[in-house]
């Protein structure tokens, strides 16, 4: 679930935008900006919407066998109007004599619709055994998520039908029975239950009490499940650290390792995305023109120490010739543009505004 959710989070938070191809100008007057940015559909937010398709993708749908999401594309003439969702375990692609795709949709009023390419927004998952159908991620870590089922399993039948037996009270001679009702009497009255945990005892006539030390089995017990954790998280590309597990150092690395799930894990998502909406939600003509971007830079940046550093050295600090202008380190960091703000070191602003000169 924590491997799930951090792709579906991470794809519907960020920014989705259509761009115009060479300027990176968001597109803002094309009807598909607003489906990808703000609302994809009149009941979903562009988060909401993202995120579904990312966790079907997956195969943590509603059909596990598949990696595949869809959606409906309701068009008026060549611009799109709304997208859908439609439940995986109702679709059903197919290629026809042609190579062209059309996909079958069980209604659920038992109806079925034969629904044509252009129709049809297709994300998948990128290993597939036919080209057509996503393999599911979830699909491919079942084995490891069996054995971690029945380990659970087997750890809430040791504690419901188990002996589990901390440690022994030792004397060296038999216990008078006066003695050993008020220690049953007091075990019972000041060690039971959870609120008391952690109290001492009251020994008496020179008895000792042993803890018992943890046996290998319950070591071995211990380390199947914290193994599982990593098996399970292999397929999808999540770092130990974001599984938020117990056994690991939290130190300064784990910028670098949240940048490296970004990259190995998150970046062949990105691409997936951008080249199914260019495939399903854009014409040729539109295609030369737009691309739909991901911007992942949020999750990128490192520590703020390092940005500072960066932004820095790109505006010219330490005699380096300047690379940067203010208003993009104000971007990335969103913050607004301000006309008050010197030119960056090395540039000079009125001659940066004057036109080039001809000799």
């Amino acid at each position: 679930m924590r491997c799930v959710s951090l792709h579906a989070f991470s794809i519907g938070m960020l920014p989705l935008h259509l761009l115009e191809k060479g300027t990176n100008r968001k597109a803002e007057n094309h009807p598909l900006f607003r489906l990808l940015h703000r609302r994809p559909n009149a009941w979903q937010t562009a988060y909401e919407f993202k995120a579904l398709m990312q966790q079907r993708a997956l195969g943590a749908g509603d059909d596990g066998e598949r990696g595949d999401a869809f959606a409906l594309i309701v068009r008026s003439g060549e611009r799109p109007l709304q997208l859908v969702p439609l439940p995986t375990s109702r679709v059903k692609p197919r290629q026809r004599n042609d190579w062209a795709l059309e996909y079958v949709y069980n209604r659920p009023d038992g109806g079925q619709v034969i629904l044509q390419q252009r129709d049809v927004f297709h994300l998948r998952c990128g290993l597939s055994e036919d080209g057509i159908s996503g393999l599911s991620t979830v699909k491919q870590a079942a084995e490891a998520i069996a054995l971690a089922i029945q380990t659970e399993r087997a750890a809430a039948r040791l504690f419901r039908n188990g002996m589990l037996v901390g440690g022994a009270l030792s004397h060296q001679n038999k216990l008078s029975p006066e003695a050993y009702d008020r220690l049953k009497q007091s075990m019972e009255d000041r060690l039971t239950g959870t609120e008391n945990s952690g109290r001492w005892m009251i020994l008496e006539e020179g008895m000792k009490a042993e803890r018992f030390a943890q046996t290998g089995q319950e070591a071995q017990h211990m380390e199947q499940r914290r193994f599982q954790n990593e098996e399970i998280s292999r397929p999808f590309g999540v770092p130990r650290p974001l599984l938020s597990v117990d056994d690991t150092s939290w130190g300064s690395g784990i910028d670098v390792l949240g940048q490296f799930f970004v990259r190995y894990g998150l970046n062949p998502w990105f691409e997936a995305w951008q080249q199914a909406i260019e495939r399903s939600l854009l014409t040729e003509r539109e295609a030369d023109q737009f691309e739909p971007k991901f911007n992942a830079g949020g999750l990128l940046r490192g520590s703020m120490k390092d940005q500072s550093d960066f932004f820095a050295k790109g505006l010219g600090a330490g005699g380096q010739q300047p690379f940067l202008h203010q208003d993009e380190v104000r971007d990335w960091l969103d913050l607004p543009r301000r006309d008050d703000l010197p030119p960056p070191l090395g540039q000079n602003k009125d001659k940066a505004n004057e036109p080039a000169q001809t000799s």
